[in-house]
């Protein structure tokens, strides 16, 4: 009709609404109704767990009543009759019904802590046998260095106690949690295949268990090790104490165990890194990760691709679905439209994809949280319905809570819930700022989602790190690249592997490529020295940096509109993450010009390098965290090391060796002969050996040289006599000439080897000399005619802040001071540089 606007049918208009039109949905405003209810909850759920159980219950029956009583209200005043609008009636009552399910939920759960025999005999610290129904994946400690040793490797299980029999002989059927704490001598193998139900298991076997088994087994329990935990007791097995299976695990978790078993065998021939990591990105299996990588990883606040997450679940359903954005188009993409299947069709595929997921990584609560968000935020990216996607993110933080009231105090579902929401919310207006600025649309939305989760995960993670990344954007920004690929290729070497192991394995391999990329990055954002800042840890720390990240948001609106301004702020921000030495050598004077020796600060334990010429340097000890050390040496400059020379093998000497090695190239490394503890002296081999470097031995008497350096070894003799009273008495000790300057350096002798140093031909003939690293970090135990012998002019103790030892001992401070030797510590000088030559050259930075 001219000059008219014609009107479409009722059939036309029915058209235009259904799926697969050409023009998607249009978005409204955010739909909030659903989250207070959700939080109430959440809130509730979090306190009445640990609380009393009458406590919730009376919670529970209050808020019941209430929200009940709304009701009532709410359909008598319909339309608002009466000064009651009807929007407020109901929420007010889903707010109070929500609380009152979370406190019963809660109340029920936190009640299991508290029932039954095992609580009282835990106090008790009583010794029982126990059939235990295991509840999670076996998982091995990480190694941690406390002070001159590294803490025992023990395997941590999550069970249920379903009978006990304490110290009177009587049993008695139960159900409560335990964390079953057993202690191995060594990794042992990790074949992860699960023993017959007459096999014991025993040690490093326990790895094998699969969830749903039943096992008996002796142990003592304990109360739980932090108050609050989820478990009412724990479980202690010794190392030589054998369980026994009573019951094999569930069909389901046997066949997950396969394919999980499966993968692993696909990967063992690939590179180290890219071995550990893919089972991890895949299905969360990290018991090949070592503690180096994982320190990157947590460093460059990657970790959350070492662990089952929504991401990695989205990225399997976009592959069925196809591309954000398209699920509603004529044109959409992916597996299923290819093959002709309708969005219902592909729907129900997408709930089979999901629970298979949910079987193969277990269905614990992390990986629920992960299929939950992983689907809430693939149908917000996919539909373009974030209107109601809010809303169903609160639904399942709801139902998650009230089916695990635990999950209310875990910072792993706070950081998954708030990376969603940020998704759903903040991305979406960043990305389109970004593109309105003239950014690229793909670059707009990687650029969004990153900082968005970002910005609102990053006070939660400073009140457990007490550290902020800088280049958490950029290096979750470049992984994402290498994170689609490496999670298709790990999940198709999932499924190959029962049918062919050369297909699975042929799939790894190409796998193995963009997981060794993500590895490759993490490990170098993390070595990077500006790659992150100290800052207050608890939630003051965590307060303050969200009140920060609020205005440098509101900030960063008004510097987007300068290009000028954005290119200044983005070049200050890669100046202060890599710190390129010369800018921070004029800026701070680090490292200083000639140095000869430098100190890195390591904390607690012991990492010195000697100038060897250009880019080259002798490293003596390498601390007790490769990241330091790796940190200490790249602000050096050093890439190349003709020698390592490990003193002895304590682990705050030699657990940083990985990050000494990695990308330097090595010559040698010298040791004592004095081969304890067994298990460090274990580890330097293996990474001597993954890296191709040859370890030999040194003894007394042997002299070496390299560029403008040379050093003498004066102890430990050849063949020592009497036997050395422990790893200290065997430290190597190093006369060490360079530039006209005589450096002693004492690893960590004690006393009577000092004495006995002093009695050796090459004693004998000690000079007095320039510098005198401190042995053991300054101890009390300090021979006073060895330091008369020694007369430092500079004495340096590398030591921790606030260690628990008392090091550096007033006394020998007091003594080295009394000898007019000037004192400087790591814990209070940081990292310390020695500057020229001998007599009036002599300087030291700081």
């Amino acid at each position: 009709m001219a000059g008219g606007r014609e009107v479409p049918s009722a059939s036309g208009r029915r058209a235009a609404g259904r799926l697969g039109d050409a023009h998607p949905r249009q978005e409204g405003p955010l739909d909030l109704r659903l989250v207070p209810p959700a939080l109430a909850a959440w809130g509730t759920a979090a306190l009445a767990v640990t609380g009393s159980p009458w406590w919730a219950g009376l919670v529970a029956v209050v808020c019941a009543v209430g929200g009940a009583g709304l009701l009532v209200v709410g359909r008598r005043r319909a339309g608002g009759v009466g000064g009651v609008p009807l929007w407020r009636g109901p929420s007010a009552a889903a707010l109070l019904l929500c609380t009152a399910a979370a406190a019963a939920s809660a109340g029920l759960h936190g009640a299991d802590l508290r029932r039954g025999p095992v609580p009282g005999l835990g106090s008790r610290f009583a010794r029982v046998e126990a059939e235990l129904e295991v509840t999670s994946d076996p998982r091995l400690t990480r190694p941690r260095v406390r002070g001159d040793h590294a803490a025992p490797t023990s395997v941590l299980v999550e069970a249920d106690v379903v009978r006990v029999t304490g110290p009177d002989g009587g049993a008695v059927r139960t159900r409560t949690p335990v964390l079953v704490v057993v202690s191995v001598g060594d990794r042992g193998a990790d074949s992860r295949r699960g023993p017959g139900k007459s096999a014991p298991v025993q040690g490093s076997s326990w790895l094998s268990v699969l969830p749903s088994t039943r096992l008996r087994v002796r142990g003592s329990l304990a109360p739980p090790m932090v108050a609050g935990d989820r478990v009412a007791a724990v479980l202690r097995v010794g190392s030589g104490e054998r369980a026994w299976v009573v019951a094999a695990p569930s069909r389901s978790q046997r066949v997950a165990g396969a394919l999980r078993a499966g993968l692993r065998e696909a990967t063992d021939g690939l590179d180290a890194d890219a071995r550990a990591l893919l089972p991890g990105l895949v299905v969360g299996d990290t018991a090949r990760v070592t503690p180096e990588l994982h320190a990157a990883f947590e460093e460059t606040d990657l970790l959350h691709l070492m662990a089952v997450s929504g991401a990695n679940f989205t990225i399997l359903l976009a592959l069925l679905i196809g591309p954000p954005g398209t699920a509603q188009l004529v044109e959409r993409r992916g597996l299923a439209p290819r093959i002709g299947l309708p969005l219902r069709t592909t729907a129900v595929l997408g709930g089979a994809l999901t629970l298979g997921f949910v079987v193969v990584c277990r269905p614990e609560p992390s990986v629920l949280r992960a299929a939950s968000c992983g689907l809430i935020a693939l149908l917000a990216v996919a539909t373009g319905r974030r209107r109601s996607l809010l809303p169903a993110l609160a639904t399942a933080v709801l139902l998650l809570v009230l089916y695990d009231p635990w999950l209310a105090r875990s910072y792993g579902f706070l950081l998954s819930v708030l990376a969603t929401g940020a998704l759903l919310t903040l991305a979406p207006r960043w990305s389109a700022a970004l593109r309105g600025r003239g950014v690229p649309a793909r670059l707009a939305e990687a650029l969004g989602a990153a900082a968005a989760a970002q910005a609102v995960c990053a006070p939660v993670v400073a009140v457990l790190a007490a550290r902020v990344s800088l280049v958490a954007v950029p290096c979750n920004l470049l992984a994402e690249f290498a994170v689609a690929p490496a999670t298709v290729l790990g999940f198709a070497a999932l499924a190959a592997a029962p049918l062919s192991i050369p297909v699975a394995k042929s799939l790894a391999w190409c796998a193995g490529w963009p997981t060794g990329w993500i590895a490759d990055l993490a490990r170098t954002g993390a070595a990077l020295p500006g790659s992150g800042v100290d800052w207050p840890g608890g939630w003051r720390g965590g307060a303050l940096l969200a009140l920060g990240t609020a205005v440098l948001v509101l900030v960063g609106r008004r510097v987007l509109r300068s290009p000028w301004i954005c290119g200044v702020c983005a070049l200050l921000l890669v100046l202060v993450i890599t710190r390129p030495a010369p800018l921070v050598r004029g800026v701070t004077g680090w490292p200083p010009a000639g140095w000869r020796l430098a100190m890195c600060d390591v904390g607690q334990g012991d990492a010195l390098v000697l100038a060897a010429g250009a880019g080259t340097g002798v490293v003596v000890d390498a601390g007790p965290d490769p990241l330091l050390v790796d940190r200490c040496l790249r602000s050096l400059g050093v890439t190349r090391v003709p020698a390592v020379v490990l003193t002895h093998f304590h682990a705050d000497h030699v657990a940083g060796l990985a990050g000494v090695l990695r990308g330097r190239a090595v010559g040698q490394i010298e040791t004592t002969g004095f081969e304890e503890p067994q298990e460090q002296v274990a580890f330097v081999r293996r990474e001597a050996a993954r890296r191709g470097v040859p370890v030999v031995r040194a003894a007394a008497g042997e002299r070496r040289r390299t560029g403008p350096l040379g050093w003498q070894v004066l102890w430990p003799p050849p063949d020592p006599a009497p036997t050395p009273d422990g790893p200290n008495d065997a430290s190597v000790t190093l006369l060490v000439r360079v530039a006209g300057m005589t450096l002693l350096l004492l690893g960590d002798l004690e006393p009577p080897a000092q004495r006995a140093l002093l009695r050796t031909p090459q004693g004998a003939r000690l000079p007095p000399v320039d510098v005198l690293k401190v042995a053991h970090h300054g101890s009390a135990y300090q021979d006073p005619e060895l330091l008369r012998r020694a007369a430092p002019r500079v004495a340096l103790i590398s030591v921790g802040r606030d260690n628990p030892y008392g090091h550096p001992a007033p006394s020998t401070l007091a003594a080295l001071r009394a000898r007019g030797s000037v004192v400087l510590r790591t814990d209070r000088d940081g990292a310390v540089a020695v500057v020229g030559g001998g007599g009036d050259a002599l300087r030291v930075f700081p």
